[in-house]
């Protein structure tokens, strides 16, 4: 399953973007829970992926998520949602993050273009101070009306 590839370490993910970065190409970062995937998250993913040549996507490790939205969360474990996101062809990788916010992933990445779901606004969003440093953009998409985790998992548990 080739896909699974797209799971990277840090390691491999800094690696990676240097390589990128050689050969001129736009690396996009976001990152979220990803916590049962639905075509809201499609879209966004797929729109995020538009801006560059590659789509890094940090995502939550299951203890951040806990720590984040409480002890019943995530629904879905860390290797799960990090396969199903690998298994989509708008994202090119994927990074775990254990830590509350992606700051330091972002600091190792240095993306071109930093992306969040449109109920943040650009100067809210976590390392945008360092990608606008960097010269690079900080963009806030518009979210897709009437999908939610959280909704499904609140239907799921009537």
């Amino acid at each position: 399953m080739r896909y699974l590839d797209k799971i990277m370490t840090w390691e491999q993910a800094a690696a990676k973007r240097k390589k990128l970065a050689a050969e001129g190409r736009r690396v996009v970062f976001t990152n979220g829970c990803f916590d049962l995937l639905h075509p809201g998250h499609l879209r966004y993913l797929t729109e995020a992926r538009d801006l560059g040549d590659f789509l890094m996507v940090g995502l939550n490790s299951d203890r951040s998520i806990s720590k984040l939205k409480g002890p019943l969360r995530p629904m879905c474990p860390e290797p799960v949602r990090a396969e199903m996101l690998a298994g989509l062809a708008a994202v090119d990788a994927v990074v775990v993050f254990g830590q509350d916010t992606p700051l330091e992933l972002i600091s190792l990445i240095r993306p071109d273009i930093l992306v969040k779901g449109g109920d943040w606004k650009p100067e809210q969003i976590v390392g945008s101070d360092i990608v606008l440093a960097d010269g690079g953009q900080v963009r806030s998409l518009l979210l897709a009306e009437g999908f939610s985790s959280t909704d499904l998992i609140e239907r799921i548990r009537r």
